[in-house]
């Protein structure tokens, strides 16, 4: 079976007014081969190409002349809520990147880990973003959905689950696609978080020189006594106007009022603090209990 003519491969408009870091974007994008590239030189332009040559995803810099980052992931939020925006956050625009977060933008990634970081989040918003659009017009009339579910501590186990609870919340009329994208990038790291750090007690801080330290050891505790017998217990509820999803591990938690807080730029742009604070920004409430092992998530309804 033929595979996709290069018209028909995802598209990614990168808007940044520096030559230069397009050209390091634009090799980073092309080593990936799977997508088509195109790029803006300020917010304006891009978004003027939006409804002409709509992306699959707008990735774009913080600073720019004529419209900055942070205005154009809220035109885009306001004029095209179909389209996900991706941020690429420079040292000192921290505070800004979290309020590009709540104004509505997909996820971000550190200029400084853009070789390691950029191809991973850039597949897991178009992952959302190509998911069929018929299926949210199923069951408008349900009033209620619960279901529970235990998953070993299997990662691969987490994106399908997500997909399904994204799917929950437009089928409720909790949010649209854009906001599903969101709350499902919360859920997704609140149950890595369950796996890796909750059962397995993996720390974080073995990912300050790349991820191959972190998962050899998930995958060894994956196999060792207690670790292996350990579970991860997920409850969803669901209605018209909210959705709770309440997430316990059976690891031995960690100290809820050490957890530091994730909006300050040093903790920003660590491994720990970006899950933390996508958690935070996408969904309506999270909240631990007192011994660490359990975390409630909220996504209330959009406003229309």
């Amino acid at each position: 079976m033929a595979g996709p003519t290069p018209a028909e491969l995802p598209l990614i408009l990168v808007a940044d007014d520096s030559l230069l870091e397009q050209r390091y974007v634009g090799r980073i994008l092309a080593e990936h081969g799977g997508w088509r590239v195109a790029f803006a030189r300020n917010g304006a332009e891009a978004l003027d190409a939006l409804p002409h040559t709509p992306p699959a995803v707008l990735l774009t810099d913080m600073n720019m002349p004529k419209m900055d980052g942070l205005t154009l992931v809220e035109k885009v939020r306001e004029q095209f809520p179909l389209i996900p925006v991706v941020l690429m956050t420079g040292s000192g625009s921290e505070k800004v990147a979290v309020a590009a977060l709540k104004a509505g933008a997909a996820d971000y990634v550190p200029k400084q880990a853009l070789a390691h970081d950029l191809v991973p989040v850039l597949e897991r918003v178009l992952s959302v973003g190509q998911a069929e659009h018929r299926r949210y017009r199923v069951l408008q009339g349900m009033t209620r959905r619960s279901s529970q579910f235990v998953l070993e501590n299997d990662p691969a186990l987490v994106p399908p689950l997500v997909s399904q609870f994204r799917e929950d919340l437009i089928e409720m009329g909790l949010c649209d696609l854009t906001g599903a994208t969101r709350a499902g990038i919360a859920l997704e790291e609140a149950l890595l978080n369950a796996v890796y750090h909750g059962n397995l007690e993996v720390s974080s801080e073995l990912r300050a020189n790349g991820d191959e330290a972190f998962h050899k050891l998930a995958r060894e505790r994956r196999e060792q006594a207690p670790y292996a017998a350990r579970r991860v217990r997920v409850t969803a509820r669901l209605t018209p106007t909210c959705g709770t999803f309440v997430i316990m591990d059976e690891g031995p938690g960690f100290d809820v009022s050490k957890l530091p807080d994730p909006t300050h730029p040093d903790f920003l742009e660590r491994p720990s603090g970006r899950g933390v604070l996508l958690m935070r920004t996408f969904m309506d409430a999270v909240e631990y209990n007192k011994t660490g092992n359990r975390v409630t998530l909220v996504k209330r309804r959009d406003r229309v």
